[in-house]
């Protein structure tokens, strides 16, 4: 093989690797980021009108909306999937997981549009779940079916290092605008990561509309004119046990993976108010002849 072949080879590598790890990054950045802002400001912002706790609540309850109709986008996408191609509905997975993400920064609160905020916020979520119920399973699939047949497995192994970066980015993104004076979180600071997820779809877009059909896909589907017409339902069908297995262990992970670190802020700012309201307590009545305000002091106080 000449110096320009293997370099070519290792190009298309490379890209078939970040084109496959840039959708997940996108989903789990999407997915990591809502479920911190549903703990932290969107019970005020969307649902001022209840109880603290029930505005958590309910926010919390769009938030699983995503999760709803997730398995309904895996199924449609699969379907997709199978009779035009993977390089489309990863394309289509990516546009709607970005728009509906970047639309939530834009996106009106109560205070400015009474029901219709909470019921826009639905809709971006039901849009994104959709994307997300195809995206990282699609990425898996890219993967493996661009893989040489002995390192299946190691490639399919970058789908989930787009879900730490997602993660990291999220995190990272959100710690930043927390850093702002509450009014100003509250007012625009919040819609900033929701923006900047627009920037991840242009890097994606660039990279998907570059990449070729998989081999795999090429070879069964378009070479032998075979279509199968509900995948889904033919690998039940065919390998009901393994389906199973797969769904149980999926679910396990997917779920314990979104309840730590969305839970865990929600815990973190419910006590962070109060202590910030023992601190406002305890400057009222002056204890120890001066006021403690900090909420770290409040605690141990």
């Amino acid at each position: 093989m000449t110096e320009m072949a293997r370099d070519g080879a290792r190009t298309s590598r490379l890209r078939v690797i970040l084109a496959a790890s840039i959708g997940s990054a996108l989903e789990w950045y999407d997915f990591f980021l809502y479920g911190t802002a549903a703990a932290l400001v969107f019970g005020e912002l969307f649902f001022p009108k209840s109880d603290p706790v029930v505005g958590t609540l309910l926010s919390f309850l769009t938030f699983g909306v995503g999760f709803v109709v997730r398995p309904f986008g895996g199924l449609l996408f699969g379907i997709l999937g199978d009779r035009y191609g993977r390089k489309p509905v990863l394309v289509a997975t990516l546009l709607m997981i970005g728009i509906g993400t970047t639309a939530i920064g834009f996106l009106p609160t109560y205070a400015q549009i009474g029901i219709w905020a909470p019921i826009l916020l639905v809709a971006m979520r039901v849009i994104q779940g959709l994307g997300a119920g195809a995206e990282y399973g699609g990425a898996v699939i890219y993967l493996v079916e661009n893989a040489p047949p002995k390192h299946r497995g190691f490639w399919g192994g970058f789908a989930p290092l787009g879900v730490s970066v997602g993660n990291l980015l999220a995190a990272g993104a959100f710690a930043l605008v927390t850093m702002l004076p509450r009014e100003q979180l509250m007012s625009w600071g919040w819609r900033l990561p929701f923006l900047a997820s627009f920037l991840l779809i242009v890097v994606g877009i660039f990279v998907r509309v570059r990449i070729t059909e998989t081999p795999v896909y090429t070879d069964a589907v378009v070479a032998r004119g075979k279509v199968e017409s509900n995948p889904a339902m033919e690998a039940l069908r065919r390998h009901p046990r393994n389906f199973f297995v797969v769904l149980g262990a999926r679910m396990a992970e997917n779920g314990l993976g979104y309840f730590f670190p969305v839970f865990r802020a929600e815990l973190r700012h419910y006590y962070t108010r109060r202590a910030e309201s023992r601190c406002a307590q305890r400057a009222d009545a002056g204890l120890h002849g001066r006021a403690v305000c900090h909420p770290r002091l409040c605690r141990i106080v």
